[in-house]
């Protein structure tokens, strides 16, 4: 009688989410630091003397140094890893969060706001990076709805307390508190992030998963040098020019809550600082919800069979529609109401967010991944640079933000417009040669 050796398999480990934890954490802190000013501006502005319109350009600095860093970082990113990389900005940009509670003046605002875009610049091709590094593609968009939330979350349920040290410590109390806190958290990624295949908590069971899944269970070799040659695939493709377009208009909307908004609810419905810290604080639960349900769809349609293309694009576009509904806010006064259209108008910008990083990462050449993170980047942030400005002016031209509702939505419009007609075949694009 023969007997057969009795073979076990190997349960894969979840090694993925605890980095998927460390990214939440990351980005969590990475908004909370450059949308504290926000918080600051109707203090701030009145100390430091400061129109809309040079309030505007103070918002729009930290986009100016943040988007002309993107091809830079993307080239520091593919050669020396996230783990260095992201150690080195989350310091950086937490020093110069901490120096802007000694401003007191427009230049060394604008210089502290500069410097943080510089350091803040790696932050999100790192996260595309590491999530198609550890997931397989089928989690993909719940990873990367999941670190998406995470920077709605530092808003949502920070404004109220960044509201409430400003009123009792002044508004330089915001940024040594936040400044401290990024500081830590630099220190902790170094300790704890690794690459998959470097990484001890993770076995051939989990590695094997994500790699059979679509994921690359690894990153490109620090070292490897990115030619002309293969850069050149960035910019002939019209999938990726159809997505440059249509996240330039999704982050215009980001921009507007992230800058403006506190401002908007003090300014043109007469709230109160600490009233508008709390209302404020709901539209930003509606990010959460939307980047949480984004991934949640998106993910949900692929596994039941709809293709790659359907199971991104549709959330997408969707986003982007419900996000047009900022606009109801120019008809009414009624509090419940202008926060109820900045609710769904966020909601939809979180389930654009969520899924056009996920899209991205479908698509984007995997020799390139930090710098197609880079080039998709700069494209939003252009959007996040010139938001701040032009609506700056048109509160100063016009004195209402009505208008700038109105830029927002077409905005918008314009985004979804451009996934719908532009964005084609979602194939991830070769590097041949």
């Amino acid at each position: 009688m023969n007997i057969q050796p009795v073979t076990s398999v190997e349960k894969p480990t979840n090694a993925r989410y605890f980095i998927l934890f460390l990214v939440c954490i990351v980005t969590f802190i990475n908004y909370l630091d450059r949308a504290n000013l926000a918080v600051a501006a109707p203090l701030l502005s009145k100390e430091v003397g400061l129109t809309p319109a040079l309030m505007g350009l103070v918002f729009g600095a930290f986009g100016w140094s943040y988007t002309c860093m993107q091809v830079p970082s993307g080239w520091f990113i593919d050669r020396f890893g996230p783990r260095v990389v992201y150690t080195v900005a989350l310091i950086g940009w937490s020093a110069f969060t901490g120096l802007i509670g000694f401003c007191n003046s427009f230049a060394t605002l604008i210089a502290c706001r500069m410097g943080l875009g510089i350091f803040e610049a790696p932050a999100f091709p790192i996260n595309a990076r590491v999530c198609t590094s550890w997931f397989p593609s089928k989690e993909r968009g719940m990873a990367i709805g999941y670190y998406t939330g995470a920077e709605y979350i530092g808003l949502a349920f920070c404004t109220p307390i960044l509201a409430w040290l400003m009123i009792n410590w002044g508004w330089q109390a915001i940024f040594y508190a936040t400044g401290l806190l990024g500081l830590i958290i630099g220190v902790a990624w170094y300790v704890y992030y690794r690459d998959p295949v470097q990484y001890q908590g993770v076995n051939k069971a989990e590695l094997d998963y994500i790699k059979a899944g679509g994921g690359l269970g690894e990153t490109v070799a620090a070292e490897k040098k990115v030619t002309w040659g293969e850069m050149k695939h960035l910019f002939k493709h019209r999938s990726l020019w159809g997505m440059y377009i249509g996240q330039f208009c999704n982050t215009s909307t980001l921009f507007f809550f992230m800058t403006w908004f506190p401002s908007y609810l003090v300014a043109e419905k007469g709230m109160t600082l600490l009233k508008s810290g709390i209302y404020g604080s709901i539209p930003f639960m509606g990010a959460i919800a939307g980047v949480l349900v984004g991934g949640f769809w998106s993910d949900t349609m692929l596994k039941k069979g709809f293709s790659v293309e359907a199971s991104r694009k549709v959330p997408t576009i969707t986003g982007l529609l419900l996000s047009v509904s900022i606009i109801g806010a120019n008809y009414t006064n009624d509090f419940g109401i202008v926060i109820g259209f900045m609710s769904v108008a966020f909601f939809g910008q979180g389930i654009a967010s969520a899924i056009a990083w996920a899209l991205l990462s479908e698509i984007a050449p995997k020799e390139l991944l930090g710098m197609s993170g880079s080039v998709f980047n700069v494209a939003a942030n252009l959007g996040g640079t010139l938001s701040p400005m032009v609506v700056g002016f048109i509160v100063s031209y016009t004195h209402s933000f009505t208008a700038a509702l109105v830029y927002a939505a077409s905005l918008a419009l314009i985004g979804a417009l451009s996934y719908i007609f532009i964005v084609g075949k979602t194939d991830r694009i070769e590097i041949n040669g």
